[in-house]
């Protein structure tokens, strides 16, 4: 039976277009105003109220040492990782009680499963269509992501409440070097909005800003006009465009102090542009723009010094592609991303299997068995984004294994033919003879396999 608060939650999500199927799709949900609610549950199911504690789910009171729910009474949106399992949530408090003294949003805390740093909401469905399209379109807000998924536009991803952070550029780098920004731009200032755009800028990404109108969100729009929101993404300003348009908006350019004001602005943007020949363009136009000469302008440009630009060339250590990677290397990471595709399928590794991975691979299952993330996981995951829904795992698996099988058995039969023909310059027959026989039998393996 539905509780009035869940009714509300539900009615809510309804009144703002999202449909039951995107309810069920992206498992939103409730928590029930009540204290110890789910704290409860899962004690009962034999969890320690420690670690509900650190899975982000309860908070100790420091007055009495007990423990209660941190989501009661919100919309519940569970947030993924690349293999769309739940690590985190974001709650929404209901209507009713926006009133109270409660935020009106709330998120998991940093857990060992969750860091919303390095977390993009909508990532794991999106992957394949930012790929596709060679385009991120990047929001604010989890209700912004799921209606526009919903509307057909599945390149779209959220920051999970974060300002843009070096990870998770480094994630959106290997789907497309283009990102538009659908959210409030203001440049005015160090705001973190225009701090995670620079850092895009110095990372070289291709940026246009999707101009909203005032007081709406992208799934206000998109409820409201499907080809409204089409038309304001194709129509989307240039970086470029949109700074030099907002800056000259707020200062008279026809007098000394405008002019300051303009490259006090704009200056600090185009030293942090890495592409020499973009940057020469800027100078060009902002020079055209305060009708001085373009060496004065890079001659101030010379002077700029950016405390704050963010090192990110080391946040994932990426595999040197210099290195050729073996057969039995590839076969194990293609296990390991069949593995992380369809986590279900984790069982058809057997014990005994175990033995034929590397130390590293072995690690890495380990892992995914235990639901754990490493940065090694976040990398391969964003392959098996790629890999297609509709082929049989079981198969992969299957074929994957006697590969690999195949493999550890050559290479140890020509460990056995080197080991013979030092027994026998050793004129040790008997262990040649014995060496000979081990042969034989992994000789019949390799027929089998």
């Amino acid at each position: 039976e539905q509780s009035s608060g869940g009714k509300e939650a539900k009615d809510y999500l309804l009144s703002r277009g999202i449909k039951q199927e995107s309810i069920n799709e992206w498992r939103l949900g409730y928590s029930p105003d009540v204290w110890q609610g789910l704290s409860d549950f899962l004690f009962n199911k034999g969890y320690k109220r420690e670690e509900i504690e650190k899975a982000g789910l309860a908070l100790k009171s420091e007055k009495t040492g007990k423990y209660y729910d941190r989501f009661r009474g919100r919309i519940m949106f569970p947030v993924f990782n690349f293999s769309s399992q739940p690590v985190g949530f974001g709650g929404r408090v209901l209507e009713s009680r926006k009133h109270d003294e409660v935020a009106k949003y709330m998120n998991s805390p940093n857990t060992p499963l969750y860091d919303k740093s390095q977390t993009l909401y909508g990532l794991n469905k999106a992957g394949i269509e930012i790929r596709k399209k060679d385009t991120c379109v990047l929001v604010e807000g989890y209700l912004d992501v799921i209606m526009a998924n919903q509307a057909g536009f599945e390149n779209v991803v959220a920051t999970s409440g974060t300002a843009l952070t070096p990870y998770q550029l480094k994630i959106l780098k290997r789907y497309s070097d283009n990102l538009l920004t659908a959210f409030d731009m203001d440049i005015a200032g160090d705001s973190a909005t225009k701090r995670g755009i620079d850092l895009a800028q110095s990372q070289g990404f291709s940026i246009k800003i999707v101009t909203m109108p005032e007081g709406k969100d992208p799934a206000d729009i998109v409820s409201e006009d499907v080809n409204k929101w089409q038309s304001l993404v194709e129509q989307a300003k240039s970086i470029h465009d949109f700074y030099f348009e907002n800056t000259l908006s707020r200062f008279d350019k026809n007098i000394i102090e405008g002019k300051k004001g303009i490259s006090k602005v704009l200056l600090p943007i185009i030293k942090r542009i890495p592409n020499k020949i973009e940057q020469s363009i800027w100078i060009r136009d902002l020079a055209r723009t305060l009708e001085v000469k373009e060496e004065d302008v890079s001659e101030e440009l010379g002077k700029i010094r950016l405390d704050h630009l963010v090192e990110t060339e080391n946040v994932i250590e990426k595999p040197n592609p210099l290195v050729q990677k073996t057969r039995k290397e590839l076969l194990e990471e293609r296990l390991a991303i069949l593995s992380i595709k369809f986590p279900e399928k984790l069982d058809l590794v057997k014990e005994e299997d175990f033995q034929l991975f590397s130390f590293q691979t072995k690690e890495i299952l380990n892992c995914l068995k235990e639901n754990k993330q490493t940065d090694q996981i976040n990398y391969l995951s964003l392959k098996a984004d790629i890999e297609p829904l509709d082929i049989n795992p079981e198969n992969e698996f299957k074929e994957c294994f006697q590969e690999l099988k195949a493999l550890v058995v050559r290479d140890r039969l020509n460990g056995i033919s080197k080991e013979i023909k030092k027994a026998e310059e050793e004129k040790n027959f008997e262990k040649v003879q014995e060496l000979v026989q081990q042969f034989n039998q992994g000789a019949k393996l390799l027929e089998q396999s």
